[in-house]
C-alpha cells in the first residue's frame, strides 16, 4: 500500500464538536482500561496480516518507494495509552519489518507533547510527527492562540533537529512551513514535524459527514464534495503495490476503503490478510467504482441508477438541514445492498 491509517485507540482526552467519530473522547479508570485492551488485543495479529512488502510503485519514480504507516488515535500519548499500547506498538512494528519497515508518521493534537515523548518517538521508529489540531475548533487553539502554540512545538522540535514540511494548500501564511517545496524523500529520513487541521481551504474544509461533526450540524459538504475521490478517500483501495492506495483500520482490526468509513468494514485484519480481503473484491461493481473515486456508480450494476443514488445522497441532519452529499448516497447502498454481500465475501474467504 502507499498508506495506511490505523487508528489504535478510541481514546483521547478531548471531546471536540467537529470529531468525526463520537467514540474518539476521554475514557477513564476501567473503561480507559478497557478501550486500550481492544488495540492491545488486536495488533500484533493486524501486524501480521499487513503485506510483507510494504512498499508501492510509483510511476515517476526508478525504484519502489517504502509505505506510510500513519498511527493516530484518539490520541496515543496520554497516560494508559502511551506506555500499555502506543510505544509497545511501535516497537512492534520494527520487530515485524526491521529495516524494510514502512515510514511511520504520528497524528497528536500536540498539546501533550514533551521533549521525552518526542525523544521516545523518534527513538523508536517514528519519522514525522503531525500535530492535527491547528484550527478554530480545538479549544485554546482558536485565533491567534493557534501561533502561539505552533511556535512552542516549533521550539520543542529544535533540538531534534526535525524539519518543518506542510501539506500545501494552506492559504494562510502563518501555516505555511519554511521549507523548501520538495518530497520529503528528496529531504532525507528525517525527523519531520507538521501542521494541520480543518481549515476551510484544505482537504476537510468542509469536514466529513460523519460522528459529531454530522449531530452538531458543522458538516458542509454538498453533492460537488467527493471525498471519495481525495486523499484518504475511497479511490485506488483495491490497488495494493500501486501509488494511490490506501485503507483505513480501526482498534479491533476492521479495515475500510477510506477514513470516512463505510458503513460496513470490508474484512478484520485479526483474522485475515489485506490483500486477500482487497483481492476477494476485484471485480465487483460497487467496489470498482469506489476504486474509481466515482461512489455515485456504485449501484449501477444493480439497478440504482445515477439519479437514484443522488435521492439516496439526501438527507436532514440532526439540526434539520436538508443535506446532500455523495457519502451518504453510499451509507445507504451499503445498508440496503452491501452488508450482506461483503459478509459473504468474507465467510467465502474464510471457508478457502
Amino acid at each position: 500500500m502507499q498508506a495506511i491509517y490505523w487508528v489504535l485507540t478510541w481514546a483521547c482526552h478531548r471531546k471536540c464538536r467537529h470529531c468525526y467519530d463520537d467514540r474518539f473522547r476521554p475514557y477513564v479508570r476501567d473503561e480507559l482500561k478497557l478501550v486500550v485492551a481492544e488495540g492491545q488485543m488486536a495488533y500484533r495479529s493486524i501486524l501480521n496480516n499487513l503485506p510483507d512488502d510494504m512498499t508501492f510503485l510509483d510511476p515517476d519514480a526508478v525504484t519502489r518507494k517504502r509505505s506510510l504507516l500513519v498511527l493516530a488515535g484518539g490520541e496515543l500519548l496520554i497516560d494508559g495509552v502511551r506506555e500499555e499500547l502506543f510505544y509497545p506498538a511501535l516497537e512492534a512494528i520494527r520487530e515485524r519489518w526491521g529495516d524494510r519497515a514502512p515510514y511511520i508518521s504520528v497524528q497528536t493534537t500536540g498539546d501533550v507533547l514533551t521533549h521525552e515523548r518526542i525523544g521516545a518517538m523518534l527513538s523508536r521508529g517514528v519519522r514525522t510527527i503531525a500535530v492535527a489540531s491547528i484550527d478554530d475548533y480545538h479549544v485554546g487553539f482558536e485565533g491567534e492562540k493557534k501561533y502561539t502554540f505552533m511556535q512552542a512545538i516549533r521550539e520543542m522540535m529544535a533540538p531534534f533537529g526535525a524539519v518543518e514540511i506542510d501539506l500545501g494548500g494552506a492559504r494562510d501564511p502563518k501555516l505555511q512551513s519554511s521549507a523548501p517545496a520538495t518530497g520529503r524523500e528528496a529531504m532525507g529520513e528525517g525527523p519531520f514535524f507538521l501542521f494541520f487541521g480543518a481549515q476551510p481551504e484544505l482537504w476537510i474544509g468542509e469536514l466529513w459527514p460523519r460522528g459529531r461533526a454530522w449531530a452538531n450540524g458543522l458538516s458542509n459538504a454538498n453533492y460537488t464534495t467527493n471525498f471519495c475521490s481525495r486523499w484518504s478517500g475511497g479511490k485506488n483501495f483495491m490497488n495494493h503495490g500501486e501509488a494511490g492506495s490506501e485503507v483505513a483500520i480501526e482498534p479491533d482490526g476492521s479495515v475500510y476503503p477510506c477514513c470516512l468509513k463505510t458503513r460496513a468494514p470490508l474484512g478484520n485484519l485479526t483474522e485475515e490478510r489485506l490483500t486477500d480481503i482487497l483481492d476477494s473484491l476485484k471485480g465487483h461493481p460497487a467496489f470498482a467504482a469506489i476504486n474509481a473515486g466515482d461512489p455515485e456508480a456504485m449501484g449501477l450494476a444493480a439497478g440504482w441508477t445515477r439519479e437514484k443514488y443522488r435521492e439516496e445522497s439526501t438527507q436532514r441532519d440532526p439540526q434539520g438541514r436538508q443535506m446532500q452529499n455523495v457519502c451518504l448516497g453510499c451509507d445507504a447502498f451499503f445498508e440496503q445492498h452491501l452488508k450482506g454481500e461483503i459478509e459473504r465475501l468474507r465467510a467465502t474467504r474464510l471457508a478457502r
